[in-house]
């Protein structure tokens, strides 16, 4: 047998890779339409801020990893683009713990699925499993960080931390494929 089947790593890898970019290029989306909305005037924006910059990070590590390794981008990036940027936008306007109640479901599930890639992967592609690896603290940093800003304390938080996670599951289910 010649060529690719199946389940072989290579494709595995490509489709981590091109959901992982996907995902922190809707992250700095969702941070930019939050900071629209919020400007800096609040401890909350500045926290938003410093979170933003490290997903800006891991945004372009997966942009350099894409080109090294001839992955192609998601069909889906300019739904991301706007989706991201609304959601942010939405939720800022509802208040600053709603822009973190939004940060929190978000990581919680980016956290899940950087865990999921971290087992499949074991110790297959170390570059890729350790950049993984120290954008999930991050990412778990992040949540943390929105829970201890009153998260929790957002109107209707069960119901929006509900449909914000339901939606990072389909954008994840949706860029490994498209």
């Amino acid at each position: 047998m010649n060529g690719w089947r199946p389940g072989d790593a290579k494709r595995v890898t490509h489709a981590m890779i091109r959901v992982d970019q996907a995902g922190e290029y809707g992250a700095t989306r969702i941070y930019a339409g939050q900071l629209a909305v919020m400007g800096d005037r609040t401890p909350a924006a500045r926290s938003i801020a410093g979170m933003a910059n490290q997903e800006e990070r891991h945004r372009a590590w997966f942009d350099a990893m894409m080109a090294k390794r001839g992955v192609r981008p998601t069909l889906l990036q300019p739904f991301w683009n706007v989706a991201g940027f609304a959601l942010g936008a939405v939720t800022a306007a509802m208040g600053p713990e709603a822009a973190m109640a939004c940060t929190a479901a978000v990581e919680t599930e980016i956290d899940k699925h950087y865990a999921e890639q971290l087992a499949v992967l074991g110790d297959s592609d170390p570059e890729l499993s350790a950049a993984i690896a120290d954008f999930q603290a991050e990412e778990v940093e992040h949540r943390e960080t929105a829970l201890a800003s009153g998260a929790e304390n957002a109107l209707g938080y069960p119901i929006l931390s509900g449909l914000i996670r339901l939606g990072c599951k389909v954008a994840i289910a949706a860029a490994k494929r498209i």
